[in-house]
């Protein structure tokens, strides 16, 4: 019926019928019929779906965004929220490749592995997984470094600069050591790869000051630190690919502490039992606390 719709201004009714075999009659009972209740729903729930799609950042797929449905009250399925973005042309967004933005540290003694690959914790705090990552400006390039708890996939510290020196990733840190100045680090593990950013004197001796315990990946395996590349992936595959081009670095950091704040408060994780970090993480001391009481 919609391609009849769509050519009945240049062929006519009766014309397209006839060469589609089918009688003109059945189309325009079909164009009298009222709209069936499915029909009148699917109709209330377009809008809805286009708004979760929008408020966040344009980027979830249909399984986000069914789930975020549900979280809202709308009992909707998710082959059904699916098919109502196909026909809104809505579709979530792909990672590209990642650049290499460290470079391996020459240092006599490297920290073990105390990871392998495994980036999940018990609990916040003992496990981040910190990485850098680049953008490119109307001004020049410009660094990212992210430190994340592997918990909840909440990013606990970040830093945009226009240097990849040292101080990148250790503002970073101590933007994460902050935002945790109330826990404690005795039980936490640092991850990161083996760039001379992560294995600098002042990074080290600042972990062990929190009471941090450095773990970085081993030489030549390029899944080492997966958790923070996914991280800096989504980070330009939601965010720096779709709001550039960037004027400046000021305007990125402005975009990234933005972005930051929906990821950490907004954004549904699979990880995290399909909630945003903050959340996940409340659960998680709102349960420990009613065990400890009980």
């Amino acid at each position: 019926m919609s391609f009849i719709n769509g050519q009945r201004g240049r062929w006519g009714v009766e014309p397209i019928c006839r060469v589609l075999e089918i009688a003109p009659s059945t189309y325009y009972a079909a164009v009298s019929r009222p709209p069936c209740a499915r029909q009148v729903e699917d109709e209330a729930l377009k809008p809805e779906v286009a708004r979760v799609h929008e408020e966040n950042y344009g980027v979830y797929g249909a399984h986000k965004v069914w789930k975020q449905l549900n979280r809202e009250g709308f009992q909707v399925g998710r082959d059904r929220v699916g098919r109502l973005m196909a026909k809104l042309q809505l579709a979530g967004i792909g990672r590209g490749k990642v650049k290499r933005t460290t470079f391996p540290g020459e240092v006599s003694e490297r920290p073990w592995d105390l990871v392998d690959r495994t980036f999940v914790a018990a609990a916040p705090n003992r496990l981040w997984v910190a990485d850098l990552t680049y953008v490119s400006t109307w001004s020049g390039f410009c660094y990212v470094a992210f430190v994340v708890d592997a918990f909840s996939r909440r990013i606990v510290g970040w830093r945009v600069s226009a240097s990849l020196r040292a101080e990148l990733a250790l503002d970073a840190l101590e933007m994460a050591i902050w935002s945790r100045r109330s826990e404690d680090l005795s039980d936490l593990v640092h991850h990161s790869d083996r760039g001379v950013q992560y294995l600098s004197i002042r990074y080290t001796e600042r972990l062990a000051e929190a009471g941090a315990v450095r773990s970085v990946g081993s030489r030549g395996d390029s899944y080492d630190n997966a958790l923070a590349e996914t991280v800096n992936g989504l980070y330009k595959a939601e965010l720096i690919r779709r709001r550039g081009p960037w004027r400046s670095i000021e305007q990125v950091e402005l975009a990234t502490a933005e972005w930051v704040d929906w990821w950490d408060h907004r954004r549904l994780h699979s990880a995290a039992g399909h909630l945003p970090p903050a959340i996940f993480e409340n659960l998680y001391y709102r349960q420990r606390d009613t065990t400890a009481v009980a």
